[in-house]
């Protein structure tokens, strides 16, 4: 199996959500975490190797649990455009880049839910075990002439728009009734379902259709999240749908896509729109607060390739509105970990722990500087090595 290598770090948040762990070591042996101690206790460890991280924190790699890896987040509609009637070699390249993205800021787990052509399922097959961000697709869902449902792309979980993406101004089309998704979720229960959904009526009758997870959730209410907790339903929160669209509301919802140079682009406001988009951030915190006080199970999914949502940029920002609504930064982890990589059965990823592998990400810094610090990454490790394809200062790299 090999030597064991020590590695030692000045805090440890394994994504289990709980507390931090400072001054520890990992021992890790073919891959794979073979102890998890107090640093002190390797000082009768001899000549063994020993890597010395004390001025790093150590936390597990991210899962975005809903982007769009073939869709580009640009807010040039005529780029956005573009990229929509490429071809499948151009869309392969976008692909890739925004797979880099993610991988750069430590995402290793993503779920496409618009992999409708099936071209992320088959770069996921061709990529196999040699690609750097671990993919989950869902196909889209069709109508036969019998108006039979069907998921010809053969997605590893399906995804389902019973309501539009909140910042869509039409409705999905054609618009699915109650008795045609309880039907779909029967029909498909093998596999994961999540539906997104927003307002009471039509998050009740997706939690009743018996989905595993809802998607956005705005203007629920309590008594949806109530249901959610009882019955151990996912909620996938998108706050940072609304927040972005909050920052382009004076421009016509046209906001620069980088979050750290942030700028509105040319545009007419619409009226009411800033007022509209600031009440739907407040709610939707308000409800992710409760859904904490409740015990509803929450992870982050951020939208990446809607207008000025970046790839693996997003992750941290989407974190920071979970801290913003009450939970702490070792939840917050957990919820951009642990949560999204159990549901979709990542199991490479996830929580940091003896028997796990040791895949985790490393941070200059102080907890208190997280997630802000996840966008400048000291190294990631695969397998207890650190990652061949992570480059610090990309620009030079390139």
């Amino acid at each position: 199996m090999g030597e064991t290598r020590f590695i030692v770090a000045g805090r440890l948040i394994d994504g289990s959500g709980a507390d931090v762990r400072r001054n520890v070591f990992l021992a890790v042996q073919g891959g794979v975490i073979t102890a998890i101690g107090p640093a002190a206790d390797l000082s009768d460890r001899g000549e063994a190797a020993v890597d010395d991280f004390s001025h790093c924190t150590i936390l597990p790699p991210l899962v975005d649990c809903s982007l769009s890896l073939v869709q580009s987040p640009s807010v040039d509609s005529s780029v956005r455009l573009s990229s929509e009637e490429a071809g499948s070699t151009e869309k392969r390249v976008m692909l890739e880049r925004h797979l880099q993205d993610c991988h750069a800021h430590g995402v290793l787990g993503v779920a496409d839910g618009n992999d409708w052509t099936g071209l992320v399922k088959q770069y996921q097959q061709e990529a196999g075990q040699e690609g750097r961000v671990e993919i989950r697709t869902s196909g889209k869902l069709s109508r036969n002439a019998n108006n039979e449902t069907g998921n010809p792309a053969g997605g590893d979980f399906l995804k389902i728009w019973y309501s539009s993406d909140i910042e869509a101004e039409d409705g999905p089309d054609p618009r699915l009734t109650h008795e045609e998704l309880c039907r779909i979720v029967q029909h498909w229960s093998e596999k994961k379902v999540v539906v997104v959904a927003n307002g009471p009526r039509q998050v009740e009758e997706a939690i009743a259709a018996g989905c595993d997870a809802i998607e956005q959730g705005y203007d629920m209410g309590a008594d949806n999240l109530r249901q959610m907790a009882k019955k151990n339903v996912l909620w996938i929160p998108s706050v940072l749908r609304a927040r972005n669209a909050l920052d382009g509301a004076g421009s016509g919802g046209e906001v620069c896509c980088r979050f750290s140079l942030r700028y509105v682009a040319p545009g007419k406001p619409i009226p009411g729109a800033e007022a509209y988009w600031k009440k739907m951030l407040i709610r939707q915190l308000s409800q992710l607060r409760l859904a904490r006080k409740l015990g509803v199970r929450t992870a982050v999914g951020t939208g990446a390739g809607s207008v000025g949502i970046l790839h693996g940029e997003s992750m941290a920002e989407e974190m920071k509105l979970f801290i913003k609504a009450g939970y702490l930064v070792e939840e917050a982890i957990h919820c951009g970990s642990e949560a999204g990589a159990r549901f979709f059965g990542m199991k490479k990823l996830g929580s940091l722990a003896v028997g796990r592998p040791a895949t985790f990400l490393m941070t200059r810094g102080t907890v208190k500087q997280l997630p802000r610090k996840l966008a400048y990454l000291e190294n990631i490790f695969i397998d207890g090595r650190p990652s061949t394809e992570y480059r610090r200062n990309t620009v030079r790299a390139a």
